[in-house]
């Protein structure tokens, strides 16, 4: 039988704020296959974001372990986490945390660079004429609207080759129209590379588009939710 891609086992995550320690997630535990797309749905503060997160490594679970392509995230330095992430993931925020002093075209190749890719502008203007950006290569964030910018954002993800594809709420700042064509792009981004594609939605539409759908309520796995999927 494959291993899972990620694999979390009794994950929980505290967090601290001024009122004290705050349980996010309470003993999460979760296979997902390789190839598959997830949909983690559940009302506003339920622990969705946080998992995401804690899948990514850009968060570190209090107790448990979550393992990625073997490797267990939870006992890597920040420096380890940060160059798995950039060989083996790609995440797309409801942000989207591009840079305003570089083009398009340099937000996209820039992790490529940073990951050695000698082909990095080559690359990255292939991804971005991907998504529809041809005609946008040098163009800064601020010359574009939303929904471009989200394609950028969704093009620097997608060009490294991830095996892993974490999206949080990708259609979140976007209206109806944009928002649709985003995530037209992101399967079909997902089904040109096979990546694995964890996907963040408060859209049932949208997360019906996934292969399975996991509900959190209350920082758990709603177990009587995922049965009924």
């Amino acid at each position: 039988m494959t291993a899972p891609i990620l694999s979390l086992k009794d994950v929980t995550l505290t967090l601290t704020g001024n009122a004290g320690p705050v349980e996010i997630l309470h003993g999460i535990t979760l296979d997902v296959p390789r190839g598959q797309s997830l949909g983690l749905i559940g009302p506003s503060g339920s622990g969705k974001s946080s998992l995401l997160m804690l899948m990514g490594g850009l968060e570190r679970a209090t107790a448990g372990s979550v393992m990625a392509l073997g490797h267990d995230l939870t006992v890597m330095n920040e420096d380890q986490l940060a160059r798995f992430r950039r060989q083996h993931m790609g995440v797309v925020f409801q942000s989207f945390h591009l840079i305003p002093t570089m083009t398009a075209l340099e937000n996209v190749a820039t992790p490529l660079e940073l990951a050695g890719h000698r082909d990095a502008f080559d690359r990255a203007a292939d991804e971005l004429r991907a998504v529809g950006l041809g005609a946008r290569l040098d163009h800064y964030p601020a010359q574009m609207s939303g929904g471009e910018q989200q394609r950028v954002a969704l093009a620097r993800a997608a060009a490294p080759r991830p095996d892993i594809l974490l999206a949080d709420e990708p259609t979140g700042n976007l209206d109806g129209a944009n928002g649709q064509a985003i995530m037209d792009l992101l399967f079909g981004l997902r089904d040109a590379h096979g990546a694995t594609l964890i996907l963040v939605t408060h859209a049932r539409d949208l997360a019906e588009r996934c292969d399975r759908i996991v509900g959190l309520t209350d920082g758990r796995v709603d177990a009587a939710r995922q049965a009924a999927e």
